[in-house]
């Protein structure tokens, strides 16, 4: 299958170019970038695909099968269904939309016109979170009660700001969505989302969200970017026991430094000794070696889905309910009262 990436900044460059290089069934064959020095990029690291100013022109030079739209969050609707009524099948970053109704609206014209749409949920894939789920895949814990996902960083600079932005929409498109995929839909949300003023706006910066699963699990999902540490955890507890785990991330930081996946197909995604998990059951203390997941399997399951007429890796429709609950967060926090999901 032949994609084109429409934008080549930072997301583009690090966590989506080398995750589709590397992939089975899938090549970038075209990109679209405007400034000097993303040019100058696209040209070292991949020679000879050609550059586009506009997704106009990258469709209508007719060589591309789908896109990924990797861009600022705001543009992503006016991209995607530009793209969809090209007839192309799109990945599109998180983000997936601004609304609820933007999103839905995505979603129907992709159905309209018979296309693949899914959204890069691509921390389904980290280290960590696999070895969760195939911790309570194997029942060693018993019925799981609740889950604790932490994600804390010292980063200030990545911080999206304004109104428009926010950690919450960011990151919390992450980590809600792994909740989500791992204990089905959610039955009501409360939140505190915690603002700093920016030149750009009241900005969200720090969140804590309490899902309560229809399947009765109950999730606390929280992240900070601005209060000076980072650190990393999943903690899950069941009537049998609890695990917990403490991934490095070890996928962005190999693909942060510069290092390609498709350079090391038996290493990526291997975490070390230090970063795995404990599983604590009646009289015991086990140490879980980290499963070894691959970013790049997202890009190889859907290529065979859209050519296929799956699904794919991370459909719409989940990612729909995703965005449901990021607008209930925000509603539970300015509220502060408990939002029920119909």
């Amino acid at each position: 299958m032949k994609l084109g990436l429409v934008g080549y900044g930072f997301g583009g460059r690090v966590f989506h170019a080398p995750y589709i290089e590397a992939a089975d069934g899938i090549e970038i064959a075209g990109v679209v970038a405007r400034s000097a020095d993303k040019i100058a990029q696209i040209n070292e690291q991949f020679p000879g695909v050609p550059v586009y100013a506009s997704l106009a022109a990258m469709i209508a030079a007719g060589e591309i099968e789908a896109v990924t739209v990797t861009t600022p969050p705001e543009t992503h609707k006016p991209l995607v269904m530009e793209a969809i009524e090209a007839g192309l099948h799109v990945v599109c970053d998180k983000p997936f939309a601004p609304t609820l109704e933007d999103a839905k609206e995505m979603v129907e014209a992709a159905k309209a016109k018979g296309v693949l749409l899914n959204v890069f949920h691509n921390r389904r894939w980290d280290t960590d979170f696999r070895t969760v789920k195939s911790v309570i895949d194997s029942g060693k814990i018993g019925d799981v009660w609740r889950v604790h996902n932490r994600m804390d960083f010292d980063d200030w600079d990545t911080l999206e700001a304004g109104p428009g932005g926010g950690l919450l929409r960011d990151l919390g498109s992450h980590v809600i969505d792994q909740m989500l995929y791992l204990f089905g839909p959610a039955a009501a949300v409360d939140a505190q989302v915690d603002y700093v003023d920016l030149p750009e706006g009241k900005t969200d910066a720090s969140f804590n969200v309490h899902v309560r699963h229809k399947s009765g699990v109950h999730s606390y999902i929280s992240a900070t970017k601005i209060n000076y540490f980072t650190e990393r955890e999943i903690r899950v507890y069941g009537s049998e026991g609890c695990f917990v785990v403490n991934g490095t991330d070890v996928q962005a930081r190999r693909a942060i430094a510069g290092e390609r996946p498709i350079n090391d197909p038996e290493g990526w995604g291997v975490e070390p000794e230090e970063a795995w998990g404990t599983l604590y059951t009646k009289g015991s203390q086990e140490i879980v070696p980290s499963v070894q997941s691959k970013i790049q399997d997202l890009y190889t399951e859907f290529a065979k889905a859209a050519q296929s007429g799956g699904t794919g890796p991370v459909p719409s429709e989940g990612a729909l309910h995703t965005v449901r609950i990021l607008d209930a967060a925000r509603e539970a926090a300015r509220t502060g009262q408990t939002v029920l999901i119909d």
